[in-house]
C-alpha cells in the first residue's frame, strides 16, 4: 500500500510510447505497477522487449520490467481499472475508437495528450466523451502541466494538475501517479487545464520563431505574458475557470514550453525564425509538435467564438500562409493602442 492505494490490485493499460507516454508508462512502472504498454511501431516494441530502451522516442533511459509493451490494442485496454492515453492528438480519435469495444464502464480514463482537434475543435477529453459514451463523464481526467519527458524520465521534481468533474476520481489519480519526484496537484477544471496544455504549444512556436529571429529577452518575455492573456481569454469564454492560467497547466507550462530547450514546439518556431521553411522542419523530425496542428484549430475556434488572439493568428498567417516571420511581428506592434487589461 502507498499513498492509499494497492499497487497489486490496479490494472493499468497505457496506450501511446512516445517520449511523454514511455516516460509516464516507467514512472508508474517503477513505482511498481505492472504496466501493459501499447506501441504503435512495431520496432519500438522490439526495442523495449530487447533492450528495456525505447531507443526511438526516449533514448538512454533503462526501463524498468514491470513495463511489458504489446501491439495488441485487446491485451492492452481490456479489465483495467485505469487507462492512460498518450497519443498526438490528431491520431486520438482514431486510437480511442479501436480501444472502445474493450473498455468497461468502470475504467478511468486518463488523457495526457495536449491538442484541439482539427475539424470538431474539441479538446482530447471531448473527444474521448464522445467516441466512448460507455464511460461516465465523471471518469475522465487530464493530466498536464510543465513536464518534458526526459527531466520526468531522470527523475527530476516535476509537478503537474490532473483535472476531473469528480473530485474522488482526481484525487485517485493524483494518488496513483505521485512519487517523491512527480508531485501531482487536483483541479475539476478540465478544460482550463486541456486547453491551456494545448494553446500553449502555439505560443510556444511564436517563442521560438523570436529566438530565431534573435530579437531577444524583452520580446520574448512582452510574448509570453501576451500569450497567456490569449490563452485565457480563450479559456474563459469556453467556461474555464480564470485563475487555472495563472497556475501549473497555464502559466507554468507556457513558461517552460516557451523557454526550454526540450521543446520541440519551440524548436519548429526557432528554425522558422532562422529562415527554414515548416515542410523542411516537419520532415526531418520523428516525434510530433503538437503546436502546428493546434495553431489551425485555435485559429478557425477563436474566429468562431469571436475571441481576439492576434499572437496565435500571426502564428497561423506564418505556418501555413507563408507570412514572414518579421512581417508578422510589424504587425503585432503597430496594431491599434490598447489598455492592458482590456479584455
Amino acid at each position: 500500500m502507498k499513498n492509499g492505494i494497492n499497487i497489486n490490485d490496479i490494472k493499468i493499460g497505457v496506450v501511446g510510447a512516445g517520449s511523454w507516454g514511455t516516460a509516464l508508462a516507467n514512472l508508474l512502472a517503477v513505482k511498481g505497477f505492472k504496466i501493459d504498454l501499447w506501441v504503435f511501431e512495431k520496432e519500438v516494441k522490439e526495442q523495449i522487449e530487447t533492450f528495456a530502451e525505447n531507443k526511438i522516442f526516449l533514448p538512454d533511459f533503462p526501463l524498468s520490467s514491470n513495463l511489458r509493451p504489446y501491439n495488441d490494442m485487446a491485451r492492452v485496454v481490456s479489465g483495467k481499472e485505469l487507462v492512460l492515453i498518450v497519443v498526438p492528438s490528431h491520431v486520438m480519435r482514431e486510437t480511442v475508437q479501436k480501444m472502445s469495444a474493450h473498455l468497461s464502464e468502470e475504467t478511468i480514463v486518463v488523457s495526457a495528450s495536449k491538442g484541439i482537434e482539427n475539424k470538431t475543435h474539441l479538446t482530447m477529453s471531448a473527444v474521448l466523451k464522445e467516441v466512448l459514451p460507455v464511460i461516465p463523464e465523471s471518469s475522465f481526467a487530464a493530466l498536464s502541466g510543465p513536464s518534458f519527458a526526459r527531466e520526468v524520465a531522470q527523475e527530476f521534481p516535476t509537478v503537474v494538475t490532473v483535472a476531473s468533474k469528480d473530485e474522488q476520481v482526481a484525487r485517485y489519480v493524483q494518488h496513483v501517479f505521485a512519487t517523491p519526484y512527480f508531485r501531482v496537484y487536483t483541479s475539476d477544471d478540465v478544460v482550463g487545464v486541456e486547453l491551456g496544455g494545448a494553446v500553449k504549444n502555439v505560443i510556444a512556436i511564436a517563442a521560438g520563431i523570436i529566438d530565431g529571429l534573435g530579437l531577444g529577452l524583452n520580446t520574448r518575455a512582452a510574448l509570453i505574458t501576451r500569450g497567456l492573456a490569449e490563452i485565457r481569454r480563450l479559456g474563459t469564454k469556453l467556461g474555464a475557470n480564470p485563475h487555472t492560467f495563472a497556475g501549473l497547466a497555464g502559466v507554468g507550462d507556457l513558461v517552460l514550453t516557451c523557454t526550454g530547450s526540450l521543446s520541440r514546439n519551440h524548436t519548429v518556431g526557432k528554425k522558422i525564425g532562422q529562415g527554414m521553411k515548416l515542410a523542411e522542419i516537419l520532415s526531418e523530425m520523428r516525434m510530433v509538435a503538437e503546436g502546428v496542428k493546434t495553431a489551425k484549430s485555435v485559429y478557425n475556434l477563436s474566429n468562431k467564438l469571436g475571441v481576439e488572439m492576434p499572437i496565435a493568428h500571426e502564428v497561423y498567417h506564418i505556418l501555413y500562409e507563408d507570412i514572414s516571420p518579421i512581417e508578422a511581428a510589424r504587425r503585432l506592434m503597430t496594431r491599434d493602442l490598447k489598455n492592458e487589461l482590456d479584455d
